[in-house]
């Protein structure tokens, strides 16, 4: 993959650690040339100061957000591209879940409490798009939790375990939080002139049990346009998870686009980082080209 392009960053205007303009700063670093900010549920990254560093750094940058959903069965990520960032309806519909993530907030922050943790949830009533990433990294990042940490999970964990065994569905600090169905989604990205993909199948795969029938039936009832197919995924066991064949055979298959990301948070020595440098990723100028032309349209 000569040419580099990673459409699936996050930044600290949701649950990244980098701002938008060190996003881009890295992004110039590894080479390159084409990125999307997919924060969870915002916008707010896309300032016209971005657009103004990024025109001076020579990078391209496609609009995009990840829009958190809820299934019977699991949460499901739906990414959306190349949309209208001034459209008051989908602007006020992510606000609305946003706002649903403070009332979360507050509903895993008691539950956890009960459970002998010990939360700072008026820090983290401070951040805009909070996540259970921002709440689990609080919890096991803080000293006064060591002794129960060690207690329940006989040694101290990292944030995906803690939200894994603790805070989701069936754990004993699940909430249940104000969402949309990836349906629901996806017409709201429509609705904004945006593309619809799924973000990372192969996550649900591994960490909700779904099959390739289930994953049919999630892009079939949302009408979705791609797939992000050229994924890597990283368990908690921190072993990488190369399945990019796979799905793209599986887009190939249902005539449906093919979508790039990191995934990136932080450099955490795990997981991608932006461009996905080092990663056998396996495509080609052409491939590459093919994306960008969809998503240009």
């Amino acid at each position: 993959m000569e040419k580099r392009i990673d459409l699936h960053i996050h930044t600290n205007c949701s649950d990244g650690e980098l701002t938008p303009i060190e996003v881009v700063d890295m992004a110039v670093c590894n080479g390159v040339s084409v990125i999307s900010i997919a924060d969870h549920d915002t916008v707010d990254a896309y300032s016209d100061e971005l657009f103004q560093y990024v025109s001076s750094k020579g990078v391209e940058i496609i609009p995009a957000v990840e829009v958190s959903t809820k299934t019977k069965k699991c949460g499901i990520h739906v990414l959306g591209y190349n949309f209208d960032l001034h459209n008051k309806t989908f602007l006020d519909r992510l606000q609305s879940l946003r706002n649903a993530r403070h009332d979360y907030l507050y509903g895993v922050s008691a539950k956890l409490e009960e459970l002998g943790y010990v939360v700072h949830t008026s820090e983290l009533d401070k951040i805009g798009s909070v996540t259970k990433a921002h709440i689990s990294s609080d919890v096991v990042s803080n000293p006064s939790n060591k002794e129960k940490l060690l207690e329940v999970f006989g040694h101290l964990p990292e944030q995906g375990e803690f939200i894994e065994t603790i805070m989701n569905e069936g754990c004993p600090a699940y909430v249940k939080k104000d969402t949309v169905t990836p349906a629901e989604a996806a017409e709201l990205i429509r609705l904004a002139g945006g593309k619809v993909v799924l973000a990372h199948p192969v996550a649900y795969k591994y960490e909700d049990g779904l099959e390739e029938k289930d994953i049919l039936r999630l892009v079939s009832d949302m009408k979705a346009d791609g797939i992000e197919a050229n994924y890597i995924y990283v368990d908690r066991h921190h072993c990488k998870i190369n399945e990019l064949n796979n799905w793209n055979e599986f887009a190939k298959k249902y005539r449906l686009h093919t979508s790039i990301g990191s995934d990136f948070h932080k450099e955490d020595g795990y997981h991608p980082t932006i461009g996905l440098i080092g990663e056998d990723m396996n495509l080609t100028i052409h491939d590459i080209s093919v994306i960008l032309e969809w998503l240009s349209e």
